[in-house]
């Protein structure tokens, strides 16, 4: 299976990478001003025409395209225009605060939903159940970028109880202390963002193996409630769970983005932002080729979690 998939993968990123020098070459910004700034306006069209000569930005982009995958075989990702240095250090700078920021979230969410998910669906129509499932809705539906502002406005600016953004308080060294101060909001919101879709699974799950056979069969052998719920419900309710991490990749990175975006966390999204409005070829490529292998290892990991975890599962052929 995983070797399927890899083979998969190779041309799937050929498109993708493809595909995104073909759009960005149609996109009505000029990349120029935001490589000029303040100067763009003061530069004159011959300048202009000369500049954009130098930088190749009126090559086709099939060839600005073989440019950059030969630079990539070569190991070498090129130089950032928007940051003016290579991509591989924007990236090394900025990739920890990420990892950081949604490995802390994604935890928070997956402890959080499964010990709801469970909880409510052991105790059908229980406080808790009739708790979680409207509560759930209500978050799901609701943005990430507007948790985010409303987060900031009861913690940060009503209360006073959080810093409203960015790493650490102006003019301070990130320490320890000044960088998890400034995690809270950002972390809290992103579990919260991410925690109903993985708690409603769960509880349907734990429901769903409730009510079979073999668990009516454990009862009727007397073997206690609890036991039966750590040993038979939550052990077959994990392979679904997984599977919902997995297929939920994609919206748990483009959450990490906006609330980065929010709080001004200095990750890669303000990177991708920059690079899309800028044209930034190089940095825009390495960073969508990289998020696109990014969900395709996650979901092969969670299949294979999956198999390992239910040996009814077979790993397709």
């Amino acid at each position: 299976m995983a070797l399927r998939r890899g083979a998969f993968a190779v041309p799937l990123l050929v498109v993708v990478s493809a595909a995104l020098f073909a759009l960005a070459s149609r996109s009505p910004f000029d990349p120029l001003a935001g490589y000029l700034g303040d100067r763009y306006t003061t530069t004159s069209d011959a300048d202009r025409a000369r500049l954009a000569d130098e930088l190749g930005l009126h090559d086709p982009w099939w060839a600005t395209y073989g440019h950059w995958v030969r630079g990539l075989l070569s190991g070498d990702l090129g130089v950032s225009r928007s940051f003016g240095q290579p991509v591989a250090t924007v990236i090394g700078e900025r990739l920890p605060w990420t990892l950081l920021l949604t490995c802390l979230g994604l935890g928070l969410a997956i402890a959080a939903a499964f010990a709801l998910g469970v909880w409510s669906g052991a105790r059908p129509g229980g406080p808790v159940d009739r708790l979680v499932a409207p509560l759930a809705s209500v978050v799901q539906a609701t943005p990430p970028f507007v948790l985010s502002l409303g987060a900031v406005a009861v913690f940060a600016l009503s209360l006073g109880w959080l810093p409203v953004a960015g790493l650490t308080d102006a003019g301070s060294d990130p320490t320890f202390g000044q960088v998890a101060e400034h995690l809270v909001l950002p972390v809290t919101v992103l579990a919260v963002s991410q925690a109903p879709w993985l708690a409603m699974s769960v509880r349907q799950s734990v429901r769903d193996t409730i009510g079979s056979d073999a668990v009516r069969g454990a009862r009727a052998r007397g073997i206690p409630e609890r036991t039966i719920l750590l040993r038979h419900v939550v052990p077959v309710a994990l392979g679904p769970f997984v599977t919902v991490i997995g297929l939920r990749l994609p919206e748990i990175i483009v959450g990490a983005a906006i609330v980065e975006e929010v709080f001004s966390w200095p990750g890669i999204a303000g990177a991708v932002v920059t690079s899309a409005r800028e044209l930034d070829f190089p940095l825009l490529a390495a960073l969508t080729v990289g998020t696109t292998l990014i969900v395709l290892v996650g979901s092969l990991l969670a299949d294979v979690a999956l198999t390992l975890l239910d040996p009814r599962v077979s790993a397709d052929g």
